[in-house]
């Protein structure tokens, strides 16, 4: 059983204090020494003085230690201009029985004094250097503070896990089975390696955690330090890398040699692509730093030397830039992908952050679930958190399921801006784009089912029509890609059809961005331009300094390019025909649509479907609905000219009103 490793101690801390208060006192009292020593001590005469002095009986007292006699005076004596009551003389032969007697017969009191040091000259002494030792002490305590420590550029910044951090076990993580079972594999290979030897299998190098943003790379690992029971370093790559040349290869050896020491053990280097970025990449030389670490991280995990009971788990979001030499079996023999979780995972991510909140009975998590689909871990927690907080700016005593709701619109859509005050003819145009966007949403086949729309200013734009799929969609039909189209172009083809041709807006820039995005990959990525054909165009989208293409290359011919543009265009202009047919022959629902939102400004799914039936929508009751009439509703005449308009790329033939 390997032994729990050691609390880290505060002796560090306390020697700094001590020796800090230590070096406060010694200062004053080396000074007072100082003082009384320059206070006592007595001034030297010759000798002739001394024996003057004494033929004239001004010796009152005499005291001497081997060769140095020192007395008082009976009568001060002026010794170099200064009055003196003490003084002190050398004698060259040390005190001679002659001299004492001399001293017997002036009648002075002598006696032998025991050598001794002189705490307060040996202090005064040693003073400079205490001082300098001192200084340098508190200097290299200080440098060594935190992570500037200057004699240790070389050692790993890894920290390793005590058994007093808090746990966070595999029950805390939902949405990523398989990553589990992956990592489940290699804890009971940690525990029970015998299970596994006997059939000749070996412990796995390392194990590389792949995913987007937010999905639970960390967490996951996190997971496995509580579950393993085993030592676990854990360190971010950009730790390795530092300004001075070979200091990010010295701390991966140290790095490897404390997991040899505590092996086996767990490694888990986070953020891998800050050090483990292609070689050789733009145009810079081998003698990189980050290269130098690279090149030592490859050899510590496969090299000459073995590195047996230490496995390195990783985790980046772009192993597209990572060096095909770190991904190879033998370094990181599994690449586990943690994606973004389907249904069942965010109904059980969910479930994770709410099981600590009170929650109310009207609350489904199933539900929530389905309306957040491609939402990672990251952003179901922060919706959770949303809901919170919004309930207890409410004065919820508990999280109610119209928090949960509301927190889902402002993390997808945005915060409302209520205070935006907009003119009325930008409010009324506002809501006929608006509304043009639903009304092709649903009744153009092929779209997402529409949520919600609203006029409300949320984030940057100044309304929203937000499709929701029903459930979770891995590829996407021909189809709904040019219903998607229509939806997009459906603003625009509203204020065309309600406002004329010489009053539309800039509103629709972001649906042109992406109505047209949308159609160069129709045409040159996806291969459903029956003119071009399924081939790919244009496929130089590598970046510079990946060390691929140094140099942009041309891959397709003039004609094949216009002949791309010109597809382009046309599947564009295309679907703008056809939303311009729908709305025209809905004309009457898009009125009614613009109603509403002019009044009541949101309108869900199901209000839309109403007004589709040639119902009114029931009035709003409560304190945030007040009663008020809707305002009469009289949109601008409808322009005589149609477009015609083409049937969109074997879509559905559609005549315009």
């Amino acid at each position: 059983m390997t032994p729990s490793p050691k609390k880290p101690t505060n002796w560090g801390r306390i020697s700094k204090t001590v020796s800090f208060w230590i070096l406060v006192l010694l200062i004053p009292v080396a000074f007072l020494s100082y003082g009384n020593g320059r206070e006592a001590a007595a001034p030297e005469i010759g000798y002739s003085d001394y024996r003057q002095q004494l033929a004239a009986g001004n010796i009152k007292t005499a005291t001497f230690t081997d060769n140095v006699l020192s007395g008082q005076f009976n009568q001060e004596v002026r010794i170099s201009n200064r009055p003196a009551k003490k003084f002190t003389v050398r004698l060259v032969n040390g005190i001679a029985p002659k001299e004492q007697e001399d001293l017997y017969k002036a009648g002075v009191k002598t006696a032998a004094a025991e050598p001794r040091a002189n705490f307060g000259s040996l202090l005064i002494t040693m003073l400079p250097y205490l001082l300098l030792i001192g200084f340098w002490i508190f200097l290299f305590r200080q440098m060594q503070a935190g992570g500037n420590k200057a004699f240790s550029f070389g050692k790993s910044k890894a920290k390793l896990l005590s058994g007093d951090t808090p746990k966070v076990t595999f029950a805390d993580v939902a949405g990523a089975d398989e990553a589990k079972v992956e990592l489940q594999e290699i804890i009971e290979f940690l525990k029970d390696p015998q299970k596994f030897t006997k059939l000749g299998g070996r412990l796995p190098k390392g194990a590389l955690l792949v995913g987007p943003p937010g999905t639970g790379k960390t967490l996951l690992a996190k997971a496995v330090a509580g579950e393993a029971g085993r030592p676990f370093f854990s360190m971010s790559g950009s730790d390795f890398v530092e300004m001075f040349v070979g200091v990010g290869a010295s701390r991966v050896r140290d790095l490897f040699e404390q997991g040899k020491a505590h092996a086996p053990c767990i490694i888990f280097i986070d953020e891998i692509d800050a050090v483990g970025r292609h070689r050789g990449a733009g145009l810079g030389g081998g003698h990189d730093e980050r290269e130098q670490t690279l090149n030592q991280l490859l050899v510590e995990m496969d090299g000459f030397e073995s590195n047996d009971g230490v496995i390195l788990i990783a985790a980046t979001n772009r192993p597209d830039v990572l060096d095909p030499a770190l991904l190879r079996p033998g370094r990181f023999d599994r690449q586990i992908v943690v994606d973004a979780p389907d249904l069942r995972g965010r109904e059980g991510i969910l479930k994770v952050h709410l099981r600590n909140k009170p929650i109310a009975d009207d609350v489904s998590v199933t539900s929530l679930a389905r309306g957040t689909p491609g939402m990672a871990g990251a952003d179901l927690a922060n919706l959770v958190n949303e809901g919170a907080l919004l309930a207890a700016r409410k004065n919820h005593d508990k999280i109610f399921m119209s928090d949960l709701e509301e927190a889902k619109d402002r993390v997808m859509l945005g915060a409302e801006r209520k205070s935006l005050v907009m003119k009325e003819d930008e409010r009324r145009l506002t809501a006929f784009h608006e509304a043009g966007h639903a009304v092709c949403a649903m009744m153009v086949y092929g779209n997402d089912p529409l949520h919600k729309v609203t006029i409300v200013p949320r984030g940057r734009a100044l309304g929203i029509a937000f499709t929701l799929p029903e459930d979770d969609r891995v590829s996407v039909t021909r189809e709904q890609l040019e219903a998607r189209l229509v939806m997009a172009y459906g603003g625009r083809a509203a204020e065309e059809i309600v406002f004329g041709h010489n009053r539309v807006t800039t509103g629709a820039a972001s649906d042109i961005q992406q109505a047209t995005n949308i159609a160069r990959r129709y045409v040159t990525q996806w291969g459903l331009s029956d003119t071009i054909g399924p081939i790919l165009v244009g496929d130089n989208e590598q970046e510079l300094f990946l060390g691929r293409e140094i140099q942009s290359r041309r891959e397709v011919s003039e004609q094949t390019a216009q002949l791309v543009d010109a597809e382009v265009k046309r599947v564009a202009f295309e679907a703008h025909a056809r939303a311009v047919a729908v709305l025209t022959e809905h004309r009457a629902l898009l009125d009614q649509v613009a109603m509403n939102l002019l009044e009541r400004e949101t309108l869900t799914r199901d209000d839309i479907l109403v007004l589709k039936d040639g119902r009114t929508l029931p009035p709003r009751t409560g304190p945030d609905f007040p009663s008020a009439p809707a305002a009469p509703l009289a949109p601008p005449a409808v322009p005589t000219s149609r477009p015609v308009v083409p049937p969109l790329l074997g879509g559905p033939e559609v005549s315009p009103a």
